[in-house]
């Protein structure tokens, strides 16, 4: 019950953030919440209850079978400095935060990007808006 309040807690700090991500990101998620089981990761990729793990839906689609296009749903972690750090981004640096942070969590997952050259091209463009000069 503790865990629960905890959560909901940092779901309503954080529920504008998650409005602007699920805008950004838009029909490439199913949802975006927040979870406080991370550690490490900035983010990470579920299926919903009922949905078919993205797993199964690529051993499927690799034997030759249809699988249902299932949308993710993107959990953030709130400690991360990576998700914090979106609090202070423009609309179009929150944009490319997170299209990368989903990315990544596909990519963590064992998933495949619909678009690698997009997220070449993206991650150089921020390493480089980043760099110090």
């Amino acid at each position: 019950a503790e865990e629960k309040q905890a959560q909901q807690k940092v779901a309503e700090e954080y529920k504008d953030l998650v409005a602007k991500v699920k805008e950004a990101l838009g029909d490439r998620v199913q949802d975006v919440r927040i979870t406080l089981r991370l550690t490490d990761s900035p983010a990470c990729v579920v299926v919903a209850r009922d949905a078919m793990s993205a797993h199964l839906a690529r051993l499927l689609k690799a034997a030759g079978q249809k699988a249902p296009d299932a949308r993710p749903i993107l959990e953030l972690n709130p400690q991360h400095a990576l998700v914090q750090r979106l609090k202070y981004e423009s609309d179009a640096g929150l944009k490319d935060w997170a299209a990368l942070l989903l990315d990544q969590a596909v990519l963590a997952e064992g998933g495949a990007l619909d678009d690698p050259a997009g997220f070449v091209r993206r991650v150089n463009q921020m390493l480089l808006d980043t760099a110090v000069r």
